[in-house]
């Protein structure tokens, strides 16, 4: 892989990170500076990524400058009690045309989830999805996207790709990998009947803002099967996070996005996770580089206590569960490591849609099931693979 694309990390910021105390994350990541070279990647779980590019941005241009204020505020960041194996492999900054800067980031991605490296991306704007979605086309499967925003950015198929088009262009272009998308805190008046009839005949899992602050834990699930994560700023509240233009009074708190995030980096599937839109003209006091620093702590957290324990081993890792509901027999399983539930779909091995054949749920989705009633989201599933 040619790293070319990347700029190194400021020699300012490296002489920051050395001056932090011990056990802080600037102390622990390996950096890519002119002065370090690049980090040797052999060992590492995670690299992160800036990109400068806002060009394609709607109502918030300049995103993505100064990132190294993001940077600044994780290396101040203590480590928890696990080991870090994390580059800051430094900056794709905006080339002569949008769709090189797409190149570079699709590029990069696509060589470290085949390297088994997830890749933090910090935008820019949320158009970055695309390219990161089609960095998966090498990987020949079909994926699953989560996309935690307070809009659906569905546009229409002929629209230019922008920060609020981009999911006409994911699910319509070929080749057509996306089996799910989910979308985590919208707002309805924020988003046309017409966009919400569509996602809903899509079969797409949609959880409205009020939805998800009073049951956080209906996030687990989705994350726990999804492959690309794109969190919007736009999705958290102003006063939480104001380096935002688009940023509005309604949104997750600050503590809520930060389980969000752990609840992504825990899922065993998660294979890159991006933050968008950050734009430091508008930030106070910083406030919102701390916010995403922290997000990025969390997201490493969950990475370190994934429990692995998707239950296609061993049969004496799990409890199996039968349900009889009117003609359907539902399974369901349940991992004796972490106490997470699935349910199953009968597929044949040579269906191409194996991988979803187990769809994570909750103890509730269960009792439902008990209760004969299907849950909801089998019948997504169902749908989507007749």
């Amino acid at each position: 892989m040619n790293f070319e694309y990347l700029n190194p990390v400021d020699e300012t910021l490296l002489a920051h990170a050395k001056m932090q105390p011990n056990q802080t994350l600037g102390q622990l990541i390996e950096i890519y500076t002119t002065q370090n070279g690049f980090p040797d990647l052999a060992n590492k779980k995670i690299a992160l990524i800036g990109v400068q590019e806002s060009r394609a941005s709607v109502g918030n241009y300049g995103t993505g400058s100064n990132l190294d204020e993001i940077r600044k505020e994780l290396y101040k960041l203590y480590s928890g009690n696990w080991p870090v194996h994390v580059a800051d492999i430094g900056t794709i900054k905006q080339g002569s045309s949008v769709e090189d800067t797409y190149f570079a980031l699709q590029s990069l991605i696509s060589y470290l989830v085949k390297n088994q490296i997830i890749p933090i991306i910090l935008g820019g704007s949320q158009d970055l999805t695309y390219p990161n979605y089609r960095a998966y086309d090498v990987l020949e499967q079909t994926v699953n996207m989560v996309s935690v925003d307070n809009k659906f950015n569905v546009g229409a198929i002929e629209d230019e790709l922008t920060s609020e088009s981009f999911l006409s262009k994911i699910v319509m272009n070929k080749p057509n990998n996306l089996f799910n998308f989910s979308n985590i805190g919208f707002q309805t008046y924020f988003n046309s009947q017409d966009e919400i009839d569509l996602l809903d005949s899509l079969f797409f899992d949609t959880y409205r803002l009020g939805e998800v602050t009073n049951s956080i834990q209906l996030v687990e699930p989705l994350m726990r099967d999804a492959d690309i994560v794109s969190i919007d700023l736009s999705a958290i509240r102003s006063a939480d996070a104001p380096a935002n233009n688009n940023a509005t009074p309604n949104g997750f708190s600050g503590s809520e996005i930060c389980a969000i995030s752990r609840y992504a980096g825990i899922s065993d599937k998660v294979s890159s996770f991006g933050i968008y839109e950050y734009n430091a003209k508008f930030d106070v006091k910083n406030r919102t580089a701390q916010l995403i620093a922290q997000m990025i702590w969390y997201f490493i957290e969950g990475v370190n206590y994934r429990a692995k324990d998707y239950p296609f081993g061993l049969k004496d890792n799990y409890q199996k569960y039968i349900v009889p509901i009117d003609d359907q027999v539902l399974n369901f399983h349940k991992s004796n490591k972490s106490g997470r539930w699935w349910m199953e779909i009968s597929l044949n091995e040579n269906n191409k849609f194996k991988r979803h054949a187990l769809i994570p749920c909750t103890y509730q989705d269960y009792i439902s099931a008990t209760n004969q009633e299907i849950p909801d989201r089998w019948i997504k599933t169902l749908k989507k693979l007749e």
